[in-house]
């Protein structure tokens, strides 16, 4: 092989691995196996790798020690609650979780959203519904298909800056990808997750500030 042709295959090489490395790669613990076997052929053919766990105890294991973009985790797990895996997960790594929880159980959905869950989608669904969803997440974590390295995005650090109010719908809508409900409340735990990452001010004050029947306001220290 000629130094021409050598440099054209690793060219190619490195093409290949490029390609691989910008899907993203799903955990998926559930264990419903016939279920499982249908997301692999709609996520793969969506592009991205998917990788499984059909007990809480492997998914566990798996959220937190994997290199997960998303994981997608059921909530009816044969040796655990699912709300016990994401606690788990939580207290380790903060990859975004999509909880499945069953038809109508406000109180799964409310719960996985107050211990960390990104967001959620009741059982049963259309395999499009879940990929819509798990793109949202995608982009609201940052993760950019045109990443050519098929990496996180790098984490960016900001000072104290004032904003404009912004409405639950609107948040909603840009954050959540979904109409807004006036029943649902996925936005103020979104919220109160959020103040507690990052916190109080200086001051002592919130750092986000509810603005009464309106939305809420990231705040200038100091300011009321």
């Amino acid at each position: 092989m000629n130094e021409k042709s050598a440099g054209s295959a690793n060219e190619k090489e490195l093409a290949g691995r490029n390609t691989q490395q910008v899907k993203p790669h799903l955990l998926v613990v559930d264990d419903d196996l016939e279920l499982c076997e249908v997301l692999k052929r709609y996520l793969e053919g969506e592009d991205f790798r998917v990788s499984f766990a059909h007990t809480g105890d492997a998914g566990t294991k798996a959220g937190i020690e994997g290199n997960f973009e998303l994981i997608v985790l059921d909530v009816m797990l044969p040796d655990k609650k699912g709300f016990n895996v994401l606690k788990d997960i939580r207290q380790r790594a903060r990859t975004p979780v999509l909880m499945l929880t069953a038809r109508g159980e406000e109180f799964d959905r409310i719960l996985g959203l107050e211990l960390g869950a990104d967001d959620y989608l009741p059982k049963p669904f259309s395999p499009r519904e879940l990929i819509a969803r798990i793109s949202a997440i995608l982009r609201r974590s940052g993760w950019q298909s045109d990443n050519k390295n098929g990496l996180r995005p790098p984490k960016i650090k900001f000072g104290e800056f004032p904003g404009q109010v912004l409405t639950r719908d609107r948040l909603v809508e840009r954050v959540l990808d979904r109409k807004f409900s006036p029943f649902d409340r996925s936005i103020d735990f979104h919220i109160t997750n959020l103040r507690r990452k990052l916190g109080p001010q200086p001051d002592g004050g919130e750092r986000i500030r509810s603005v009464r029947a309106i939305g809420y306001l990231y705040a200038w220290p100091g300011k009321k």
